[in-house]
């Protein structure tokens, strides 16, 4: 690699444009919203359609996990006591129902 190529590659790398969480997200709601085509929004921002794919993906995700998470909670001791004591309730009218169809089909 020659010289020239370094000195460029430097500039390149010290300004690229970082863009913090906010912009990110509202680069890709904006894209999402689907009023202004993927492309125009790229040029505006100076990202690639490539970058903005990746952001709605790592959105999309971070999104879906964030709702598997919140939704998901360990049942405290009283609350399995309770099922269980439900769920045996059930069982044994079941049974007496089976047994009630029994003697009327017999």
């Amino acid at each position: 690699m020659s010289e020239s190529d370094k000195v460029v590659r430097k500039i390149r790398a010290a300004t690229r444009r970082r863009f913090t969480s906010e912009e990110k997200i509202r680069i890709v709601l904006e894209g999402l919203r689907g009023q202004v085509p993927i492309s125009e929004l790229c040029r505006r921002e100076g990202i690639s359609a490539a970058t903005y794919y990746k952001w709605s993906k790592d959105f999309l995700d971070a999104g879906k996990n964030g709702l598997t998470l919140s939704t998901r909670r360990d049942a405290t001791t009283d609350e399995v006591r309770q099922l269980r004591e439900e769920n045996d309730s059930l069982k044994k009218a079941g049974e007496i129902y089976g047994q009630y169809r029994k003697t009327i089909d017999d």
